[in-house]
């Protein structure tokens, strides 16, 4: 839950985990608990996703992310507040959405709208949207053509509410996978008791 630079967990950063932890999220993702980075910040929480099926090895070819909230009680420069999101989201792209000049745009208003969708606040969010081409040659012509995108993006979380935030990743990635909007969904808390 912490990143071991600080021992005691405030009040504030448990219930901002009890929040994220209890979160129902997309049935069609995978998430679960991650090492949190060390050194960036006091306090921090981990979680990854992978949109299903996932393959034997635990990897999705359909798309997967990162989401850190980041906790720091004395907030820091840049920040603006004491919650920072981090978050990572990418996916495979198909036929000509690939060449699209608008993509990136696109990808950076799906967050905006996920967010305010989900009623989570924030400020001072920034953030890369990155549309990569591969193309074989020799050998390889033909065989290891793909194009992925992917979304890097932080942004300070504000107000009382921090589980709106997660859901937004959640349907960000969803997004970007090409799923539909689902109304089935599924409990961070009961994917814990069904492994246990």
């Amino acid at each position: 839950m912490t990143d071991g630079t600080s021992t005691s967990v405030p009040a504030e950063f448990a219930n901002l985990v009890q929040q994220l932890e209890s979160a129902t999220l997309r049935s069609d993702l995978r998430v679960r608990s991650i090492a949190s980075p060390n050194g960036i910040a006091p306090h921090s929480v981990a979680f990854a996703a992978e949109v299903l099926p996932v393959e034997d090895d635990g990897t999705s070819a359909h798309g997967a992310g990162r989401f850190i909230l980041l906790f720091d009680p004395e907030g820091q420069e840049g920040w603006g507040g004491t919650r920072r999101i981090v978050c990572f989201a990418q996916a495979p792209l198909e036929g000509e959405i690939s060449t699209d000049p608008l993509l990136t745009e696109v990808t950076w208003s799906w967050l905006t709208d996920a967010l305010a969708a989900h009623d989570a606040d924030y400020t001072h969010a920034s953030g890369t949207a990155t549309r990569v081409l591969a193309k074989g040659f020799g050998e390889l012509a033909g065989e290891q053509d793909s194009a992925h995108i992917e979304l890097r993006a932080s942004w300070t979380a504000t107000g009382s509410s921090i589980a709106g935030h997660l859901h937004a990743w959640g349907e960000l990635l969803a997004m970007l996978a090409g799923l539909p909007p689902q109304d089935g969904a599924i409990s961070m808390d009961a994917r814990r008791r069904e492994r246990g």
